[in-house]
């Protein structure tokens, strides 16, 4: 019988691994060294907080996998073999295949800092990672954050809900300032600072001190100041997990270089999710997209490959959504930090300095390019459709109430961005009103 292999149970093996079964009868092994069955990565942050158990965070009941005959398979891939088209396992062993999904997703980024290595010192990625925090928290008195990225705010407000100080050192001059606009990332480093969380922004790190026996003692910032703690969080980016792949012919960069059909340099191997690096990027796409919604669609898109449907990823506008303590934040299309060519932008901030509306647009065609949404609720289906229509921006301001999923919201605020946006068509191309 005809076997897939897929490496790594994240959501996108898993999704490839349900739409294959779908359309297909083929064997279908699923291998993953972190757990024995796939869950979900967002949540393991509320898992700390005690508000899920591990339990919880699976989506699919323990036999479903069984149910629907895909194997699991819970080891370590140390080789891809892809003459004799095997997997080598760090306890010796191999596993065959017919054709093979690498699905490995991401590793946190290293760095070569004296001291990186001591005992609590890490990132937050896997389910190893929560496991060793929750070893460490009751010898934490006070902890560093290294990196201003998504997953360093998580681990904040985790450490935060168990009433443990944090210090928060941040290369950029805001929170994730190499992503958001200088105006959001202002609005969200004063929100970190309401939190009581210690945010130091142009801050780096230079050395982590302490001793193997009892762990990380202090930090040292490049300015020469130590502050004293007992936990490093390194979260500072991550990179794609490809260590595995040396000697196996398959082509990489910074992922596993694939086409556009997840193709990669190797017939009958695949790459999807975290890992897979685009040769060819799709219009308004990053080489290597690292967010979930990304990876599920990877994973259906291939799966009507594998099973005689060539299929391209067609993925459309960008988006992605997360959560910056109690404010939710979703953006769509192209809203960078800084504006580009031919890029104009309006902005409006609510006084009480919690909720924010951006959007993006050309200065002569007037079509809208991008929206960012801070503490309110847009429909996705609504932006998304405006930026396909490339509606005007005069015509989406006034249209609002088509996004709105947030009734409260536009009560009380619509006709303000309204009146915001008028005074903002009085000012030069790009000014930003507040």
């Amino acid at each position: 019988m005809h076997h897939l292999v897929i490496i790594g149970n994240g959501i996108s093996g898993v999704t490839c691994a349900r739409h294959v079964r779908k359309r297909s009868n083929c064997r279908i092994t699923i291998v993953s060294s972190e757990s024995a069955h796939f869950f979900s990565r967002t949540a393991l942050m509320y898992i700390y907080m005690g508000h899920l158990r591990y339990e919880h965070t699976k989506p699919y009941e323990d036999g479903f996998w069984a149910k629907n005959k895909i194997e699991l398979l819970q080891k370590h891939v140390v080789q891809v073999m892809t003459g004799p088209k095997e997997l080598v396992f760090s306890d010796g062993s191999t596993l065959a295949y017919d054709q093979l999904v690498i699905a490995s997703g991401s590793r946190p980024n290293t760095f070569s800092w004296p001291g990186h290595d001591l005992p609590g010192v890490q990132g937050l990625y896997s389910l190893q990672d929560l496991q060793r925090l929750e070893n460490r928290t009751p010898h934490i008195r006070r902890a560093v954050i290294v990196g201003g990225g998504l997953i360093g705010i998580e681990l904040a407000e985790m450490l935060h809900s168990r009433r443990i100080p944090v210090t928060f050192l941040v290369r950029e001059r805001h929170f994730w300032g190499s992503v958001l606009p200088a105006e959001e990332a202002r609005m969200i480093s004063r929100h970190i600072g309401e939190h009581h969380i210690d945010l130091r922004p142009q801050t780096e790190l230079a050395q982590i001190k302490g001793d193997a026996a009892s762990g990380v003692q202090a930090v040292v910032t490049k300015a020469g100041e130590e502050i004293p703690c007992e936990f490093v969080g390194v979260t500072a980016g991550v990179t794609p997990n490809i260590g595995f792949l040396q000697d196996s012919g398959i082509r990489t960069d910074r992922g596993v270089l694939v086409n556009g059909f997840f193709e990669t340099s190797v017939p009958d191997v695949y790459a999807i999710g975290d890992c897979a690096q685009y040769q060819s990027p799709p219009t308004g796409r990053k080489p290597v997209e690292q967010v979930w919604y990304t990876g599920r669609m990877h994973g259906e898109t291939l799966a009507l490959t594998l099973t005689g449907k060539r299929t391209p990823y067609t993925p459309g506008h960008w988006f992605n959504s997360a959560k910056f303590l109690d404010i939710e934040y979703q953006t769509y299309g192209q809203v960078g930090n800084t504006l580009g060519e031919n890029e104009a932008t309006f902005y409006w901030e609510h006084p009480g300095g919690r909720k924010s509306l951006r959007v993006n647009y050309h200065p002569q065609r007037r079509q809208v390019i991008g929206f960012n949404a801070f503490g309110i609720r847009l429909r996705h289906e609504v932006c998304d459709r405006w930026l396909t229509e490339k509606r005007p921006v005069e015509y989406v301001i006034s249209h609002l109430q088509e996004a709105n999923f947030d009734p409260e919201f536009y009560r009380r605020h619509e006709k303000e961005i309204a009146n915001a946006f008028a005074r903002h068509r009085e000012q030069p191309a790009g000014a930003v009103l507040t």
